[in-house]
């Protein structure tokens, strides 16, 4: 594996290389960067002139321009990047413009491509399991919509409804009884085409579901949660046992006793056991750090749960128990992070709203000391831009995912486990689901990589500066430091995240190696 890696990156270290150099000549050949200073009325333009042309070398040729460049470019093998400076952003280092931008578009494309994969791929299961039913032909319909429309068209959309009348709501938080019954509709509705079945099964999951989904509602309306929101214990424990129900429905079923036993104990006792220790540790300690403390604790109590209760299959256990009880950390983050709903109310300008629609986060909140604080910040600004990448992914992910599973269901392999007598949900995600994932990955890496470098419209409406902001100012001012800098973290992500493709094949399939 270790020669395979090396060759591919000798290999993409030379076409890096050739490309950087086209880009290079391509991008100083397109402009003239002293493009303002030569309109302006500055009475010490001619100086600022001159002493920009002499920082950026511009009295040699593009050509040539490139092997002063290339040097400190190297540099950044052994960490001692030279980028040069950037005309866009007022002669600041590259390296520290492309740090801080690498940190916004992280936040906001890895939340969104996680959510675009997790829920791509089970609606795109779901669907491939319910070929050519109503909830098929609905999804595939949506998918098709949201997969066709402009992205700037939906980010303004959700800019409208998803943030300024959603914060009109939060102003006064009364939700109309029309809108709960055609909510308990809707939600029954969703689960009977998912979980499908006779029409008794039908009927009992709509009526069950549906009554759930609109008493929930209703009880927060009545309860006034939209006028401070919280998690508390309550939720913790709901939390909790519904993230437990559907780790064990996927993977050993919920007629498996020990199995039951194993995941009650630690996926859902876990949290609960640990809510009132953790809220000191949360309250003084230091945000990340008690995160990774909570996480690295509930996973070892679940590995150890899922090892003591896995009888024959120990590992196996082991893995999704600890999986189960990891997922438990989440309920306890944002508990905390709701515990400071009222001072951020306080903070935050009246005008713009709890749900953010403009820029990463809110500079009072940037000089307070609350990690928390900070962290529900982001989480409100993240909202409506994470929500735009996703709905435009997940319909290119619910695609995928439905036609590969079909593709597999359609397999001799899947049909003799299914004449072994094995259940229908063994066969689905012991046996078919991890082959299904092979032209996913290959997909998961590329998307990965190419929303690395941005989302230039979604950056742009919402006023994120993030890569694609960074990519704009770059050929707007014909900024070649900086869209060198911003082709090189790009290029060498992709090249990156392509050998991790490859090596995801051999993972998925055991019939494919790297050598």
């Amino acid at each position: 594996m270790l020669s395979f890696v090396a060759r591919r990156l000798v290999a993409t270290l030379l076409v890096l290389l050739v490309a950087s150099y086209v880009v290079y000549v391509l991008t100083a050949m397109s402009g003239d960067p002293l493009r303002e200073l030569r309109g302006s009325r500055d009475p010490n333009a001619q100086f600022l002139m001159a002493d920009l042309a002499e920082k950026l070398q511009l009295d040699i040729p593009p050509t040539l321009r490139y092997f002063t460049w290339l040097p400190g470019a190297a540099a950044c093998l052994i960490g001692r990047c030279d980028l040069g400076i950037s005309v866009a952003r007022g002669e600041l280092p590259v390296t520290e413009v492309i740090a801080t931008a690498m940190g916004s578009t992280l936040q906001l494309v890895t939340v969104a491509t996680v959510l675009s994969i997790l829920f791509g791929v089970a609606i795109g299961m779901t669907t491939a399991l319910r070929q050519y039913s109503g909830y098929d032909y609905t999804v595939t319909f949506a998918t098709f919509v949201f997969y066709s429309l402009p992205v700037f068209w939906v980010a303004v959309i959700l800019k409208q409804y998803g943030g300024i009348a959603f914060n009109q709501f939060l102003g006064d938080p009364t939700i109309p009884w029309w809108f709960l019954i055609v909510f308990g509709l809707v939600t029954g509705f969703i689960f009977m085409a998912i979980v499908g079945g006779g029409l008794s099964t039908r009927i009992k999951t709509f009526l069950f579901t549906g009554l759930a989904g609109g008493l929930f509602l209703t009880v927060l309306d009545v309860t006034h949660w939209f006028d401070e929101p919280s998690i508390g214990l309550v939720g913790v424990i709901f939390f909790a046992i519904a993230n437990a129900l559907i780790v064990a429905s996927l993977t050993t079923g919920l007629k498996d006793n020990k199995a039951l036993i194993a995941f009650g104990i630690a996926a859902v006792g876990g949290p609960i056991a640990l809510y009132y220790p953790f809220q000191y540790l949360f309250f003084y300690g230091n945000a990340w750090w008690t995160i990774l403390v909570a996480a690295v604790a509930l996973v070892l109590v679940g590995v150890v749960v899922g090892f003591l209760f896995g009888g024959d299959r120990k590992a196996y256990m082991a893995r999704i128990v600890g999986l189960a009880a990891g997922l438990g950390t989440l309920p306890l983050v944002f508990d905390q992070m709701f515990q400071r709903w009222s001072t951020y109310e306080s903070i935050i300008p009246l005008s713009s709203g709890v749900i953010s629609t403009i820029g990463a986060s809110t500079p009072a909140i940037d000089r307070q000391d609350d990690y928390w604080l900070q962290m529900l910040d982001s989480l409100t600004h993240m909202i409506l831009p994470t929500l735009t990448l996703m709905l435009i992914s997940l319909a290119a992910y619910t695609r995928y995912s439905r036609a590969s599973l079909l593709e597999v269901m359609n397999q001799d392999y899947v049909r003799t486990a299914r004449a072994k007598g094995l259940s229908e949900r063994v066969v689905v995600m012991r046996h078919a689901f991890r082959n299904a994932m092979i032209p996913i990955a290959t997909i998961i890496a590329f998307d990965f990589g190419g929303l690395i470098g941005g989302a230039v419209i979604t950056e742009t409406v919402f006023a994120w500066k993030g890569m694609g902001a960074v990519f704009s100012d770059a050929l707007s001012h014909t900024d070649v430091n900086l869209m060198m800098g911003f082709f090189l973290v790009t290029g060498v992500l992709a090249v990156i995240f392509n050998i991790v493709a490859d090596l995801l094949y051999s993972a998925l399939d055991p019939r494919i190696r790297v050598s």
